[in-house]
């Protein structure tokens, strides 16, 4: 069989403890299979795949990974970091952001209480994060964290007061500006919220369409949003799904719906449902004015999925999901991130901590002629780390 090989050159890395298993796929566009130079600490590796990989072929020393690995800890010490977002081309450059820059939301404070973390970071390579945003203690910043490319960030959270779920509240999605200013905060009332756990937007400039999973009550909202020099505001809050299971849980405090990735060509919203263990299809997501409970299922595997998390469509057109591990947990399968194809074919996953429970926000940056970023955060650390891995725009 003809072999291809890929090569990714070396930024500056420290040594993480990865593990990446392939399936029998023969696509040869796999991100997972591009990242094996990266899992494989302190050498470097041309890449003979997949064909050569399946049969036994060799990976011969080359280059150093590509990849970053930084810390998400601000001065306040706040930890567990759950969302993940670059900020796109077009975003205004005079502010405390710009475009490419990578921020991070805190769910947990300094005591690793749950639910209390109040700040999101930029992302510094081979130093310590930038404060861009420091709310009222307590605040609880979920994975809900997005950003337009006018110049707002959105961000959910769901607040406790002392960590466990017996204080847990229904929380707000706060519009900050591009200095980390608040500007808006959308209440339940007006966005028909309830625990906001994950968003993705699809971004149109002067409009938006902001797709929110809610954990309290296990449903989705897409808000329509018109956006401007002055901010967002809100046209319509539709309940575009509903049925999602939905729990408190010891360790992870609560499991629900959560990761959100939209395709805008075929107006398909996936959607991570942690307890169902399982990835669902919302079609006709964008422009549906009704409830379509939970969508059609697309992905259940009880042998990779492990309570799937955040989620991201990768610029190959597969699906990425971080397992938690809440769910049908395998000690011999930690924080695995999994890529596997719209139609449900796994393709590989990758281990970002030996341990359980280090998997949870993900994010691509927009692709570029030469190359896409690809970020993840292992929150038993807690760190993110960041691939710069080779692409053009065909995906290849």
């Amino acid at each position: 069989m003809k072999s291809i090989a890929y090569v990714v050159e070396r930024e500056n890395i420290g040594c993480m403890p990865f593990r990446l298993q392939y399936g029998t796929s023969r696509r040869t566009r796999s991100v997972f299979k591009r990242l094996l130079l990266s899992i494989l600490c302190g050498a470097g590796f041309a890449l003979v795949l997949p064909e050569a990989a399946s049969a036994g072929g060799d990976l011969t020393p080359l280059l150093p990974p590509s990849s970053v690995t930084s810390s998400t800890v601000p001065p306040n010490g706040d930890s567990n970091p759950y969302g993940v977002a670059f900020v796109p081309e077009g975003f205004p450059r005079f502010g405390t952001i710009g475009p490419g820059d990578l921020l991070v939301s805190n769910f947990n404070n300094q005591a690793n209480l749950q639910g209390t973390g109040s700040t999101i970071v930029k992302i510094v390579a081979n130093s310590k994060p930038v404060v861009f945003f420091q709310g009222d203690a307590g605040l609880g910043l979920s994975t809900a964290l997005g950003v337009l490319k006018a110049g707002f960030v959105l961000v959910g959270n769901v607040p406790t007061s002392d960590g466990t779920f017996t204080t847990i509240k229904a929380g707000s999605l706060l519009v900050l500006n591009r200095t980390g200013d608040i500007v808006a905060q959308w209440t339940p009332a007006m966005a028909k919220i309830d625990g906001p756990w994950d968003l993705t937007i699809f971004d149109q400039g002067n409009q938006a369409k902001v797709f929110v999973s809610n954990v309290l009550n296990g449903t989705v909202v897409r808000l329509d949003v018109a956006v401007s020099e002055d901010g967002v505001q809100i046209k319509a809050a539709t309940q575009i799904a509903s049925g999602y299971p939905f729990r408190a849980d010891a360790a992870a405090l609560v499991v629900g719906p959560t990761g959100l990735a939209y395709d805008p060509q075929r107006d398909v919203l996936y959607v991570a449902s942690t307890v169902d263990n399982a990835v669902f299809a919302l079609f006709d997501a964008g422009s549906t004015k009704h409830d379509g409970g939970k969508g059609v299922l697309i992905y259940a595997d009880n042998t990779h999925l492990h309570g799937p998390l955040g989620l991201a469509l990768g610029p190959n057109g597969d699906l990425f999901t971080a397992n938690g591990d809440a769910i049908n947990a395998d000690s011999k399968q930690p924080s695995e991130i999994v890529e596997f194809t719209p139609q449900g074919r796994f393709v590989a996953q990758l281990s970002v901590d030996p341990v359980q429970g280090g998997a949870f926000g993900l994010a691509f940056s927009q692709t570029r002629s030469d190359f896409v970023r690809f970020a993840a955060v292992d929150d038993n650390v807690p760190n993110i780390t960041v691939w710069r891995l080779p692409f053009d725009d065909s995906g290849r």
